[in-house]
């Protein structure tokens, strides 16, 4: 008898053992809850890159059951985004804090300084050496060349709107430095790779929402003899778009498809694979494999810009011999081939 309950107690014990053991190994292969902040440097509406990000990260949460994610819209005061964001971090709530703007790392050091378990995952900005940041620069100046020699062979050519002042126009919403420094340069260097004796004129609307202070600009600048148009101008872009219908031009635009904004006159849109990035950013949070600290820059090389070549209007709009150039330029670019130096920042 006392061998045989012997036998029973070790029994029980190693099921006891085994079934300790299979709960220990389901617990540890269970993800932690990841709770996320999307925090949007202006609104959505209006801005696909903003509305990428959101849209991204809610598409993430939705196939991860374990993922919540906030999305906050802090308007187009800038002077309320930092205490903004410091009333949010200050309730612990959040994992990580996502966001999208070139002046958000400086703002997220002064947050993080308040908050040293803050963690802040940036895209379309650049900044290294801090434990608590993570950015990923999208290759604007890359970008911007592309569009710059696209803008070039419309501007030379014999299309029905160009004339033969050789001058592009770039309407900003406002100044920044990745403006300055990379857009700005890289358009007109891509430009004069065409010809070297093109100009550009550069106009500022001073908000993000004035599309009548666009169109002014617009109106002013086709008087000055520009035949194509860059913008980088949120929701005041439709004021450019109404002018270059109504009085003739083209524009070629950054990050986003618009043929449809100004058919006809919309000749090209580079695409910014915004979506892509921010997934695979929340992966990587998600398995805690963020490298806190670096920055990383993505262009079209990496597949995170490129160009909308399957529109219809993108054959409509240009003639085959302006399409059959740009192709092999934008080849060249995906390949590496295509010299150029990224400004420092």
């Amino acid at each position: 008898m006392k061998k045989r309950s012997l036998l029973v107690i070790v029994v029980m014990m190693v099921s006891l053992s085994l079934f300790a053991a299979g709960k220990a190994e389901q617990i540890a292969g269970e993800q932690k809850p990841l709770s996320v902040l999307v925090y949007i440097t202006g609104v959505m509406a209006g801005s696909p890159p903003y509305t990428a990000m959101g849209e991204g990260a809610q598409e993430f949460a939705a196939e991860h059951e374990n993922v919540t994610v906030k999305i906050y819209e802090a308007g187009f005061n800038q002077a309320e985004w930092e205490e903004q964001l410091t009333s949010l971090v200050a309730t612990g709530e959040y994992d990580v804090v996502l966001g999208s703007n070139p002046s958000l790392p400086e703002i997220c050091e002064r947050v993080g300084a308040k908050f040293p378990k803050a963690r802040f995952v940036i895209t379309d900005a650049q900044m290294a050496g801090n434990p608590q940041i993570r950015t990923y620069l999208y290759n604007q100046f890359e970008q911007s060349l592309y569009l710059g020699y696209l803008a070039g062979l419309v501007t030379t050519s014999s299309m029905p709107h160009a004339n033969a002042a050789l001058k592009i126009g770039f309407i900003a919403a406002q100044e920044y430095p990745l403006l300055n420094k990379h857009m700005l340069p890289g358009f007109l260097q891509g430009a004069r790779m065409v010809n070297p004796a093109i100009e550009v004129d550069f106009r500022v609307i001073g908000n993000w929402f004035d599309a009548n202070k666009a169109a002014d600009l617009a109106s002013s600048m086709i008087s000055a003899g520009v035949d194509v148009f860059a913008a980088i101008a949120g929701g005041a872009a439709q004021g450019l778009f109404k002018v270059a219908q109504n009085q003739g031009a083209y524009i070629v635009f950054h990050n986003t498809n618009e043929y449809d904004s100004a058919p006809g006159y919309v000749v090209g849109s580079g695409s910014m694979e915004q979506k892509k990035l921010v997934k695979e950013i929340l992966s990587d949070v998600l398995a805690g494999n963020v490298a806190y600290g670096e920055a990383s820059i993505v262009g079209a090389k990496e597949g995170y810009l490129g160009f909308f070549f399957d529109d219809p209007s993108y054959t409509k709009n240009l003639p085959a011999d302006i399409r059959q150039k740009f192709e092999k330029f934008m080849d060249d670019i995906r390949a590496g081939k295509i010299a150029y130096t990224l400004p420092p920042l």
